[in-house]
Parts: C-alpha cells; structure tokens; sequence
C-alpha cells in the first residue's frame, strides 16, 4: 500500500524547498539504496512509464553524479548531473543539482540528511535554488508526485532488502 502520505513537502524561505519522509529501515540500508547505481535505478524513476538506463556515481567530496531517465514510451530523456560537495556516510550528503535541458534556471544545492530513528529512518532533502523564481517553478512543476512514487518504491526495495 502506498505510504505517499508521509511525505511532507514545505517551502523554506524564499529559496528552499524540504522534503522530509520516514522509512521503516535502518539508516544504513537506506543510504545504501540511495547512492549506490544498481539499487538507484530500481526505485528512483518518478511517475510510472518511466527508467533510468544511466546512473554513474562517484561519491566522494568533488566527485560527480550523472542520471539519465528515460520514458519508455517515446524515448524522450532527462538528464541530471551534480558535484558532491560533502559525504559523511551514513549522515549527510551535500551535492549541486543541474539539469541538461533544464526546466528551472540555475544550479541548486541539495543537502539530504539520514536521522536514525529507533531502527527507522528519516530522510530530509533540502533544496536551496539560487532564485525565488526557480524554486516556486519547481513547486508548480508537480514534482511531489514523482518523488512521492520513487519514495514508495524505496519503500517496497528497502522491505525486500531488510526481509533478506
């Protein structure tokens, strides 16, 4: 059953966006899920329809990103790219965000943080984009529903990795 009601999305300031949400898995699994390519690929896609044939991570300080997500019907792709500014694992993650085609002006900066909670664990991103403007473009872009399906996905991986 889908949990996309834990989801809390909530605009900071005039430059911010953050994304907060509980997964019912340990801080390790899940920051294992989130930068390693192969597990990536399996759950952060967006709306359905959609798959990423492209994920090269480096993670360490000034090591770079690159996804490529592509629709299956059509072809049509999107491609993000970033710099890791910092990695203390299982902690924190700082990285800039660009988008090749990109549908909101600028780089910004993520910052997603991993909180053990009593065995579960709560991730919060933090989006800080250089204007007002492109921060409420991606507010309106719908987005949250994308990321509440990936969130879900997680979800379902992190069950079938922890029940191992």
């Amino acid at each position: 059953m889908p949990k996309t009601e834990t989801l809390t999305v909530a605009a900071k300031g005039e430059l911010e966006i953050v994304m907060t949400r509980v997964f019912d898995a340990p801080r390790s699994l899940v920051f294992e899920a989130w930068t390693k390519p192969e597990l990536i690929q399996r759950w952060l896609l967006g709306p359905d329809g959609w798959s990423m044939p492209i994920c090269e991570v480096n993670l360490v300080p000034g090591g770079s990103y690159r996804m490529v997500w592509r629709k299956d019907a059509g072809g049509k792709e999107m491609t993000s790219r970033g710099t890791y500014r910092e990695v203390v694992r299982p902690e924190r993650i700082v990285c800039t965000e660009t988008f090749e085609d990109p549908w909101y002006v600028g780089e910004s900066v993520v910052t997603t943080e991993f909180a053990d909670r009593e065995g579960r664990t709560e991730v919060t991103m933090t989006m800080k984009y250089g204007s007002k403007e492109a921060r409420d473009g991606v507010l309106k872009s719908g987005m949250e529903s994308g990321v509440a399906v990936s969130y879900d996905r997680l979800e379902a991986l992190l069950a079938s990795k922890s029940a191992r």
